[in-house]
């Protein structure tokens, strides 16, 4: 049950961050970012790239979901998320956000990673 709870909230948190979020400003973009495309270009990536990770981390999201009920989705797309997640961090690293900016890849990396051991 924690695990499929932990998938939940993971492809939420992604959902909401690319679907509901994107075009908003929060307290957690690096560098204070206005906007996801701005986080992006904040961090010396290209837009195209942005697009890209965006897939991705939506995929793997997608991917959670459909593993409450086909279990062989669950352990790949954690380990996608989490490698993902360790560009977030890396990202922050690199720009020298605070750890409060930093604070949401981080919890998220350790929610895949965890995940990732359950499955």
């Amino acid at each position: 049950m924690l695990l499929i709870l932990l998938q939940i909230i993971a492809a939420l948190t992604i959902y909401n961050v690319w679907f509901v979020r994107a075009g908003h400003s929060t307290p957690y973009r690096g560098r204070g970012a206005g906007n996801l495309k701005k986080e992006f270009l904040a961090y010396g990536l290209p837009v195209w790239f942005m697009y890209l990770v965006g897939t991705i981390k939506v995929l793997s999201a997608t991917a959670l979901i459909l593993g409450i009920w086909y279990p062989y989705f669950v352990g790949p797309a954690s380990l996608v998320l989490t490698l993902m997640m360790v560009g977030a961090v890396l990202m922050h690293i690199k720009v020298r956000d605070s750890f409060k900016r930093a604070l949401p890849s981080l919890l998220m990396l350790m929610i895949s990673i965890f995940i990732f051991i359950l499955s």
